[in-house]
């Protein structure tokens, strides 16, 4: 096991802690140690079903569907190859079905999770990039980033729905609950996530030019499609799929796009002196 996964199984241990704590307080507060030792159980119960089923919740929150293999043929016997270059099991493969370019990974780690891919994404990226993107994904996988931000991103897409209940309050209950979500978010996940995965998409693909030029791409084609979700998913996606205002500021855990271009730039310093003599 890595360091990286070793982390990531103890912050999913610490919201685990923190889940049952803040509940049993609540319990404590309503009626004593037999309310609270009640309420310690559910919170026990929803968090095994969220370690088995969050996966779902959010395929089911972004409206992914199971891409069969007939669909894709091509596509699954990539994700296959690259999956044993990785190291992992092929996670079954999703389809966002919208033009907008994205992809993600979800579940709890080196078996049992599931990539998702959009329509806009198979169009806008030649098969290099597309390579690299899904070793990025597959790269969340092997490192168990995928567990860490599967339980935040259904914990913080809660918090920030709880709001609705608030009727004619919903917007003062989202002023108060955005920044709780988003501060929960920015506890438990770094960018440096993001920067690892890159550098394991490289290794995985022989080079960091398909990832940086994807990245590139993404960021240019993103401005073309309007995307509309819930802000607490941008920890799933490959780059920040949102504008940085409003409530979707609060939850940007990627770094500048420019700082993960440069860096897998760095990876290859001759990369210029190649392009010139191409």
């Amino acid at each position: 096991m890595t360091l990286a996964s070793a982390r990531n199984i103890l912050k999913v241990w610490l919201l685990v802690v923190v889940t049952c704590g803040v509940l049993g307080g609540l319990g404590y507060a309503g009626g004593g140690y037999r309310l609270l030792s009640i309420f310690v159980f559910c919170a026990l119960l929803v968090v095994g079903a969220a370690y088995w089923y969050a996966d779902r919740m959010v395929l089911g929150l972004v409206g992914a569907r199971e891409l069969a293999l007939a669909e894709a043929p091509m596509l699954h016997s990539t994700v296959e190859r690259l999956a044993s270059l990785a190291g992992v099991v092929k996670p079954k493969l999703y389809l966002l079905p919208d033009g907008f370019p994205r992809a993600f990974s979800a579940g709890r780690g080196l078996r049992g999770s599931a990539l998702a891919v959009s329509t806009g994404l198979l169009s806008a990226l030649p098969p290099a990039e597309l390579e690299a993107v899904l070793a990025h994904e597959l790269a969340h996988i092997r490192s168990r980033d995928v567990l860490v931000q599967t339980s935040v991103v259904v914990v913080a897409a809660a918090i920030v729905e709880a709001s609705r209940i608030g009727g004619w309050l919903e917007r003062a209950l989202l002023f108060v609950l955005g920044p709780c979500a988003a501060a929960l978010v920015h506890l438990l996940l770094s960018p440096k996530r993001e920067f690892g995965a890159d550098r394991a998409a490289a290794r995985i693909c022989n080079s960091p030019h398909g990832m940086a030029d994807a990245l590139v791409r993404l960021d240019s084609a993103s401005e073309l499609v309007e995307f509309r979700a819930s802000p607490a998913t941008e920890p799933l996606y490959t780059v920040n799929p949102f504008l940085e205002e409003g409530l979707a500021a609060l939850f940007v855990t990627h770094p500048p796009l420019a700082e993960r271009v440069r860096r897998l730039r760095e990876l290859d310093p001759a990369w210029r002196d190649k392009l010139r003599a191409a």
